[in-house]
């Protein structure tokens, strides 16, 4: 958190690095006093607490991406064989100075600064439209919700810090679970009442975003012991509303079309775009579940498939899709089609150059084939090229972004897609479910797989809260945070050991891993104010 070290208003002015709307003037030498009496300090440092919570959002830092979010679960493993251990994804001696849980730790409570700064000096900026500032306000108070969010379900009760600090300070005890949600769902009803709900600019906060942020904590909330009793209806409520204003575009594969930029059902993105004052680290998903492709007969470091960040989907993933699924078709490739010319000659451009079939091929059948075959029971056995290789992403592809390693910047371009209707249908159909309304549950649950084929309707019986994560694995995997979903619904114990081939071998996820370990520096650095959880 390193809160003694939070900056002032007047060194806050950095340069941004959004496209549109986010690209301001560099004020970092101005200050207060100058600053204060220029209007467009305040878009500058609304455009800080975009430019802040985009780029922790895309890496945690410079070699790491997204692990806590989709690694030791029940749909996302490590790339290595089926032996060692390890702390994230098995649970293996995850402790206090755990690197990745300082890093994320940090990066949320850097969101959090950035929201205090304009929040607290808001009404000292001369000269701002009574409606900017607002709407800006409520702008703020979403991100910083948003990251109370991500702290409180990690770590559980944290410090809440909701003015700037601007001195030292060591004393900052935790705030008890309850607390800190209330705090989040008042910082969201505020944001409710301020924001535009059509912004005339994408890419800013609109109240459908809200209400999609707001019906999930709703929902988390009411799993917990301290649920207010219109949790699950306001949840609905809210994620209906967000259904009812953003249509689902016709096919899964068009959603992530890259000709199809900015679609009707997204709700919230993150912009990148491809002028390189305003891409920062850019877009980074289209690294996700990829393994060492290149080092194949036939294929090449090139600027289609890209590098991947070295975790890969589990069988279990892989096995979750009906054959008439068209998600699974637009979300990963089972044929990896040749970049060059294999030295044998054997494979040109063009050519299939590694093939996953989805049921085991015989091997006269995988002799027959000029190509790599690569069985389901194979994907985590070293084969002489690689020790792991699996069906390789698609839905994040971004064409012509460069082949980079992890800790280079990832320069992708594409829009970040946070919130979407999609999402807001199964949100919908849980609260239904949790409330014992099965029937509505299933009519959600149908609509959304109609779009992608699956036109057999769902009977209200099977829809059941296992169902529901399954179908959120088919529809959302790698746009959401998969461990907070499973944690919400208290399925992260059961279903990672059940089906996250590293974990189950290793049995070493207990009830104490709901939790993360607070990082050790910050128990160090506020003095023992902030508390140890449980069994650390």
């Amino acid at each position: 958190m390193k809160i003694n070290k939070l900056l002032p208003l007047a060194v806050a002015f950095l340069g941004m690095s959004c496209q549109g709307f986010l690209d301001e003037t560099n004020r970092q030498s101005q200050t207060l006093e100058d600053a204060s009496k220029n209007a467009a300090t305040f878009n500058q440092l609304l455009a800080r607490v975009y430019e802040v919570s985009r780029n922790n959002t895309t890496r945690y830092a410079s070699d790491m991406l997204y692990v806590l979010e989709d690694l030791g679960t029940d749909i996302v493993t490590r790339s290595s064989p089926l032996t060692g251990t390890d702390a994230l994804n098995d649970y293996v001696d995850l402790n206090p100075s755990t690197y990745a849980l300082q890093v994320y730790w940090g990066n949320q409570y850097a969101n959090i600064a950035a929201a205090n700064t304009l929040l607290d000096n808001a009404d000292l900026i001369q000269g701002v439209e009574a409606n900017v500032k607002t709407s800006g306000i409520g702008q703020a108070k979403f991100f910083r919700a948003w990251a109370y969010f991500n702290l409180v379900e990690n770590y559980g009760g944290v410090p809440l810090v909701l003015n700037q600090v601007n001195t030292a300070q060591t004393s900052f005890p935790r705030a008890s679970e309850e607390e800190v949600y209330k705090a989040i769902v008042a910082d969201l009803e505020d944001a409710l009442g301020k924001v535009e709900d059509k912004p005339s600019e994408y890419g800013r906060v609109s109240k459908d975003a809200v209400r999609h942020l707001l019906s999930k904590v709703l929902l988390t909330r009411s799993y917990k012991t301290f649920a207010v009793s219109e949790d699950v209806t306001r949840s609905i409520s809210l994620a209906e509303t967000v259904v009812a204003n953003h249509p689902l575009e016709s096919s899964f594969a068009r959603l992530f079309s890259t000709e199809n930029v900015r679609s009707q059902e997204t709700v919230f993105s993150y912009l990148f775009g491809s002028v390189t004052s305003s891409l920062g680290w850019g877009n980074t998903r289209h690294m996700l579940y990829k393994f060492e492709y290149f080092n194949y007969p036939g294929m090449t470091r090139g600027t289609l498939y890209q590098n991947g960040i070295g975790r890969n989907p589990t069988p279990y993933f892989y096995s979750l899709f009906d054959d008439k699924d068209q998600r699974a078709e637009a979300t990963f490739r089972r044929a990896l089609i040749a970049d060059k010319v294999s030295t044998d000659g054997l494979i040109k451009i063009g050519d299939t150059a590694i093939y996953f079939p989805k049921t085991s091929w015989t091997q006269a059948q995988i002799s027959a084939k000029r190509y790599k075959v690569i069985n389901p029971d194979q994907y985590f056995t070293n084969d002489g090229v690689t020790n792991v290789h699996y069906p390789m992403f698609r839905k994040f592809d971004n064409p012509g972004a460069p082949f980079v390693y992890a800790d280079q910047p990832a320069l992708g371009t594409r829009d970040m897609i946070m919130m979407r209707a999609g999402e807001a249908y199964l949100l919908a159909a849980e609260g239904y479910l949790k409330s014992g309304n099965t029937t509505k549950a299933a009519s959600l649950v149908n609509t959304l797989r109609s779009r992608s084929g699956l036109t057999t309707a769902l009977t209200p019986a099977q829809i059941t809260l296992d169902f529901i994560l399954d179908e959120r694995a088919r529809e959302l995997v790698g746009e959401v945070n998969r461990w907070m979903d499973l944690k919400r619904t208290n399925k992260l114990i059961e279903r990672t050991l059940a089906y996250n081939p590293h974990a189950k071998l290793n049995k070493a996820l207990t009830t104490k891993h709901l939790l993360r370990p607070i990082p050790q520096y910050e128990i160090d650095a506020s003095g023992g104010t902030v508390v140890q959880n449980s069994n650390y």
